[in-house]
């Protein structure tokens, strides 16, 4: 793949990267509807492989944010045409890589040597290039490292970019820009954090010691030496990403170990330390024959409130959909229905998110769950496809649900999507720790 030479890190300069990705997108509809006139039948197959690629192409050469919406598209399968999930999902770890003398600056710049003055060996080109930064093999002391290097101005960009991405956002999605408005504040402050790497130093030793004895995963060790702001040391780990490694055709007494693995993981981290990896995509994790992982990148955290937590997992009991003053009263403090909702108002939506709650939460009702059944992922997909026409949330005058679920969803989301690409049974009954929780299921 081509290195970048450099990185567009002004606001005029990036904001006229977003432009010329709008004005791609305004031809491809151009030539679209101009070949329909001559073939009614025409589906919009070609148009979205078009628009994904132009897009694909100029949030890449933005880097940072603008690529990592991208990204976190990919992992929303049923949000948008398969076209872009599939282009999109380069951004987990194939992104063009910066080229050597912008990673020699970056070093020059933080610590104030070139690479080859810090380690013993350096390879200046990158092995895995995402949307935040890119990773680089290098030796010292007989170790063998990886170093994920920043690209330039990613941290700077990060407000603005979310700005001007906005108008395009609504207008490929066909989202409303209330709901969009709504978990801006979220989202900018999880994407600031991640360009932060001592953050993300800190994170990644703590959550890996407290997760150290999960069965079947490895983490690496970190150097804080050898990291700043805007680079980050560890041990190499080695191993597949999913589409890879799944090419490799496992067993499936590996992919439930890894599965299980993965399901254990989450559930420790959510319900123990209430703080969680919240950028569950395959490029974060490092799959192996013998059935371990290895897990990195702990760069999106989300802690979980106590509040959000205490009533987030009361709703997902069963019980609790067979109350309905408790019901009504939980929904009332994830703010899925409001003060201001008519009556009428109130049962539409109750009835929405009952439904939802049970299809989203049939894992955990249980003991374990086949995340290899496609039919219930269709189900799933069907349901959020079938949002997206609900005249009565297009219409209401405000965006439901608490901004704390939107990564604590995207977190569960993105666990479910990579089980079931495994297609991997796991036990999902809750350990002896968990039951004696009163809140829990």
């Amino acid at each position: 793949m081509k290195s970048q030479t450099s990185v567009p890190t002004t606001k005029v300069a990036r904001a006229s990267q977003f432009m010329k990705a709008g004005v791609k997108v305004g031809g491809n509809y151009i030539k679209h509807y101009s070949k329909k006139l001559i073939d009614p039948s025409l589906s919009k197959d070609e148009l979205h492989k078009d628009n994904a690629a132009d897009i694909y192409d100029a949030l890449s050469e933005l880097k940072g944010s603008a690529l990592k919406m991208a990204q976190m598209l990919s992992m929303d399968r049923g949000l948008l045409p398969v076209a872009y999930s599939d282009k999109f999902t380069m951004a987990q770890y194939s992104a063009p890589p910066l080229s050597g003398p912008l990673v020699v600056k970056t070093f020059r710049t933080h610590f104030g040597k070139s690479p080859s003055e810090l380690f013993d060996k350096f390879d200046i080109e990158a092995v895995n290039a995402a949307s935040i930064g890119q990773v680089h093999l290098a030796w010292k002391d007989g170790k063998k490292l990886a170093v994920k290097v920043q690209y330039p101005g990613v941290a700077d960009a990060v407000s603005s970019d979310l700005r001007i991405a906005k108008p395009l956002a609504v207008r490929l999605l066909n989202l409303n820009e209330r709901d969009i408005d709504r978990y801006m504040g979220e989202v900018e402050s999880k994407l600031l954090e991640e360009t932060d790497y001592e953050l993300e130093l800190k994170r990644s030793i703590e959550i890996s010691e407290a997760c150290a004895h999960i069965a079947d995963l490895v983490f690496p060790k970190y150097y804080p030496a050898l990291s700043s702001k805007r680079i980050l040391t560890m041990d190499w780990l080695d191993g597949m990403h999913l589409k890879e490694f799944l090419k490799t055709n496992p067993s499936q007494a590996v992919r439930d170990q890894i599965g299980q693995a993965l399901w254990d993981f989450y559930d420790f981290q959510i319900h123990t330390l209430r703080q969680v990896h919240a950028d569950p995509h395959p490029g974060n994790f490092l799959m192996r024959a013998d059935g371990t992982m290895g897990v990195i990148d702990f760069g999106c955290v989300k802690v979980i409130p106590d509040f959000y937590y205490d009533n987030y997992f009361r709703l997902v009991n069963p019980d609790t959909l067979e109350d309905p003053a408790l019901t009504e009263e939980i929904f009332n403090n994830l703010e899925f229905l409001t003060d201001d909702d008519s009556p009428k108002e109130r049962v539409f939506f109750s009835n929405l998110f009952k439904e939802m709650t049970l299809m989203l939460s049939e894992p955990f009702a249980v003991e374990a769950f086949d995340f290899g059944d496609d039919s219930y992922f269709a189900k799933v997909y069907a349901f959020a496809e079938g949002l997206a026409g609900v005249q009565e949330l297009k219409n209401s005058k405000v965006a439901r649900g608490s901004q704390d679920g939107l990564y604590v969803n995207r977190t569960y989301y993105g666990l479910y999507a990579m089980l079931n690409e495994l297609k991997a049974k796991v036990v999902t009954t809750k350990p002896e720790w968990l039951r004696s929780k009163k809140v829990l299921v």
